[in-house]
């Protein structure tokens, strides 16, 4: 028997599976581990297949080491998705497969974590015996007492009663009283926070009839859905209902969100519901956490999966559901190698292993709903929030107004009059600023000279710490002491400018003194559960505001909320992407629907410079449908996607002449693949060689050659001939290839 492998090396000259021989009395699988001897070395590898023809000469065949694991780590249909992620990407399948395991499993870095446990070995009466005998009550007695009901317990926990229990429990197992052995012990990513009680929730009729449109599609297989409801429409209690029909089923369900903010909520929720059965995947966990969840999924012992984006990949028995939660959101993509849209590849494994699809979110993107419209999905509806309540009235301050009235501060007057009265009432507030930090940036105000990175082409930004403040790059995490005196002039009039979430934080202490304050972002949820444990402070009420970056913006169900502040709504506004005005409506008009979500009416103020940009007045309305139709008409008029597809050839180098060579060299390649293919051509509407918004990125220059082209097949058989002379790369310079990327920067 001989079995195809493909060896776990990233590299075009090995991106084809090895055949070894299977030894005598080994028994392997398709999806198996494998330790191979590869050249010199011994290396990891996949199986691909068993098969007993083999055309290479019996001297040359090399055997299979040993398995990995006694069980497939990979599925068949996880197997089968990595090779056509692989084609898509034009990658080596060793990348993709890499994608379906833990990353520390490779290598060994990570191993199966045992316990020691302590388990009684003697009928009681014997035990009490020996009890009895020792007048003086020692450590072997008291051992034995707590074994004394017959179950295994953990020799930690026996240590916390009786102190350094080792010796006792040694000579108790000698003289044949006890056994001692180990288990294998799982670690629990959850343990610190609290299952929220399954409240025994009654659908709405909206709820209902939406539930009833999945049923049918959950119960044959199959079925794709884009569940659109106003914030507070009661989507997640949908998809739950969804999800215990599919556990009826004796199916499994992925739920996948966007920010790992919102998974501690979400799994609280989903414990509630289902007990142990539900799983947590994101980048967040330690590597021992990820592990023993991925082999509880692997196992079948948990059945649902919540989890970022890589929880796409999750190893369940019986697939019946993927639900893609607040859809809209550009964190699906991946941007690093290999590149995939999360929405597709659960598109894909949906269809693969003939599941449902859902779909959901407030605002929708662009892309998803025109598809809906077009019937690739099923239009599900919710416009009422449930029970009917309101939605926030929100209240539009024009901040120049402000500036004239002599209010320099980031809250403006009626800003601040609605958060003293929240504070007095004893309800709860959020404040969006979509900037972390103290000031934006720093500037001299003799010459203009501004701070940046030494690593990229990026403003530096201050942050205020426990001591002294620092300038901090937001792209690469360099840091350096603000300068007293300007490098360029050597003025001394070096001034900060803009604000961030501590600045703000700054100015609602001064406001409301004693009422406390949390503020959620990158640089607070930096350490472990760093999100749940600031999200638990804000729901159990010991923090009373809220100030966070577009973290805080979605999908959070805090029902004691009546005000939300979007204090810079004009920082969404005015970035250079054609998609600015799209995630700006979705952010305002997300945050917005954090109000009001429990009894009392919310209130939302948004503090803009823009009052008459027509994304603030839709979003003030939350009128989904009268944005997507100004905005779809305005991306026909600019053919821009889904009109059309942007793509780009980036290259980038530590070496600016290099990344000038190849931006070059890649520039000529594709104007020659149109001279030769006039087909291709045709469908060609832009084709610019430029530097991006960013031109010099953690240490590396960078050039892209930007495309735009008509939605057609040709234009198909072109982007996968870019994806090769990508694939080819660039003398001194690495090449991407990026279709529709989630930033043009």
């Amino acid at each position: 028997m001989y079995c195809r492998v493909i060896v776990d090396i990233v590299h075009e000259n090995v991106a084809k599976p090895f055949t070894y021989l299977v030894p005598e009395g080994m028994k392997l699988a398709a999806g198996q581990r494998v330790a191979v001897p590869f050249g010199p070395r011994e290396k990891e590898g996949i199986v691909t297949e068993l098969t007993t023809e083999c055309d290479i000469p019996a001297e040359k065949i090399r055997a299979v080491l040993r398995p990995l694991e006694d069980y497939p780590a990979i599925p068949p249909e996880l197997m089968a998705l990595a090779q056509e992620m692989a084609v898509r990407a034009h990658c080596p399948p060793a990348e993709t497969l890499r994608l379906m395991l833990p990353a520390q499993m490779r290598g060994g870095r990570i191993r199966v974590k045992t316990i020691r446990m302590a388990q009684i070995a003697v009928p009681a009466a014997e035990a009490e015996a020996e009890i009895r005998k020792d007048r003086r009550n020692t450590k072997r007695s008291r051992l034995l007492e707590l074994l004394m009901n017959g179950e295994a317990a953990a020799v930690p926990e026996l240590a916390g009663q009786v102190k350094d229990p080792g010796e006792a429990l040694k000579k108790l197992e000698k003289d044949g009283l006890i056994r001692l052995f180990s288990e294998e012990f799982m670690r629990n990513p959850v343990s610190a926070f609290t299952d929220t009680k399954d409240p025994g929730y009654e659908l709405t009729p909206g709820q209902q009839e939406a539930l009833e449109e999945i049923l049918p599609s959950l119960k044959g297989g199959g079925g794709k859905f884009l569940l659109h409801g106003v914030t507070g429409s009661g989507k997640t209690e949908v998809f739950m209902k969804a999800v215990r029909e599919t556990l009826a089923m004796r199916k499994s369900a992925i739920i996948l969100v966007p920010e790992i903010a919102l998974t501690p909520q979400m799994v609280s929720w989903f414990r509630g519901r289902f007990g142990p059965v539900a799983a947590v995947i994101h980048s967040r966990l330690s590597a021992g956490e990820r592990y023993d969840e991925w082999r509880r999924i692997r196992r079948g012992e948990a059945r649902v999966v919540i989890g970022a984006r890589s929880a796409v990949f999750s190893p369940v028995e019986r697939l019946g559901l993927i639900v893609v939660d607040e859809e809209h959101e550009n964190t699906y993509q991946n941007d690093r190698h290999p590149r995939y849209d999360t929405r597709e590849v659960a598109c894909s494994r949906c269809g693969r292993e003939n599941a449902t699809l859902i779909l959901a979110s407030a605002t929708p993107s662009i892309l998803s709903f025109a598809k809906a419209r077009r019937g690739d999905y099923v239009l599900l509806e919710m416009p009422n929030r449930v029970n009917d309540r309101p939605l926030p009235e929100v209240e539009i301050v024009d901040m120049r107004r402000e500036l004239e009235n002599g209010n320099r501060t980031v809250l403006s007057g009626a800003l601040r009059a609605a958060l003293k009265e929240c504070a007095a009432k004893g309800d709860q507030a959020i404040l969006l600023m979509n900037r972390r930090g103290y000031n934006s940036f720093v500037s001299c105000r003799t010459c203009g000279y501004v701070v940046k990175c030494r690593n990229c082409d990026i403003s530096m930004t201050y942050h205020i710490g426990d001591s002294d403040g620092r300038l901090r790059c937001h792209y690469c995490g360099a840091e350096t002491a603000p300068p007293e005196v300007c490098p360029a002039c050597g003025g001394h009039y070096i001034r900060y400018f803009g604000a961030g979430t501590q600045k703000v934080e700054e100015e609602v202490h001064k406001l409301l003194p004693g009422v406390p304050v949390a503020r959620m972002d990158y640089d607070t949820t930096g350490t472990k559960d760093g999100h749940g444990k600031i999200l638990e402070e804000f729901r159990s009420g010991r923090a009373r505001i809220l100030i966070g970056t577009q973290m805080i913006a979605k999908g959070l169900d805090f029902p004691q909320v009546t005000l939300v502040g979007v204090v810079a709504a004009d920082i969404a506004l005015h970035l250079p992407d054609y998609r600015s005005r799209e995630r700006a409506f979705q952010l305002f008009t997300q945050v917005a629907g954090r109000a009001g979500r429990g009894r009392q009416s919310g209130r939302v103020i948004l503090q803009t410079y823009r009052p008459e940009d027509p994304v603030i007045g839709f979003a003030a309305k939350q009128d989904y449908r009268a944005f997507f139709e100004s905005e779809f008409r305005r991306r026909r008029n600019g053919l821009y996607p889904p009109f059309t597809i942007l793509a780009r050839l980036l290259a980038e180098s530590s070496a600016e002449e290099k990344v000038s060579e190849a931006a070059d060299m890649l520039e000529k390649q594709v104007r020659s693949l149109l001279e030769t293919h006039p087909e291709w051509k045709k469908k060609v509407l832009i084709l610019l060689k430029d530097t991006p918004p960013v031109k010099f990125l953690k240490g590396k220059f960078r050039r892209h050659i930007v495309i735009k082209a008509l939605v057609s097949r040709e234009t198909d058989e072109f982007f996968g001939a870019l994806t090769d002379t990508a694939a080819e790369g660039a003398e001194g310079a690495e090449v991407w290839f990026e279709v529709n990327p989630a930033s043009m920067m």
